[in-house]
């Protein structure tokens, strides 16, 4: 085989593997977010929260049919649509993936708009207006949840990828 037709499956596979890194980050966080929110719904709602650290962290499940802060709870069917464009989007990228750190980067902002998503489609009050199960409370913050904090770091690894001038494709700018 020579160098010109090796070139191009060594990309394919390399493409592969980011893409598989992206699901099966995706998975994980998602699962992640599904299991903690399954147990605090049966653990934790209608019960006192549980201090985690002291003042400082608690347990608390509360149901959000806003966004972050709980604010936008009248629209809550478009956060919906939110959700299932940017997963759409993400599914979109992934075909012209080439970097690791996109990889994870987008599986994490997947996996979390996968778990934020499967409770507006499947909690009450109703389909595309259930509201998301929120438990970790730090003092003096907002209460979230996992698929909350994988779409933050996702969308901080993003920023810095960004920053430092690298493209989903693989290729570095340096402007």
């Amino acid at each position: 085989m020579d160098d010109e037709a090796a070139a191009p499956a060594e990309q394919r596979s390399r493409r592969k593997r980011r893409i598989i890194a992206l699901f099966a980050v995706a998975v994980v966080a998602y699962l992640l977010d599904l299991g903690s929110k399954m147990l605090v719904v049966a653990r934790l709602e209608h019960h006192e929260p549980i201090n985690v650290i002291g003042d400082l962290l608690r347990f608390e499940a509360v149901r959000n049919p806003g966004a972050a802060f709980g604010m936008g709870e009248a629209f809550t069917v478009i956060f919906t649509i939110i959700a299932a464009t940017v997963i759409a989007v993400i599914i979109r990228l992934a075909r012209k993936l080439y970097s690791l750190p996109w990889a994870l980067a987008l599986g994490l902002l997947l996996g979390g708009a996968l778990g934020n998503l499967t409770d507006r489609v499947f909690r009450a009050p109703g389909v595309f207006q259930g509201a998301v199960v929120d438990f970790i409370a730090p003092a003096h913050f907002a209460v979230f949840n996992l698929a909350d904090s994988a779409i933050v770091c996702g969308g901080i690894l993003i920023v810095l990828l960004s920053f430092r001038g690298l493209d989903p494709d693989g290729t570095v700018h340096k402007d």
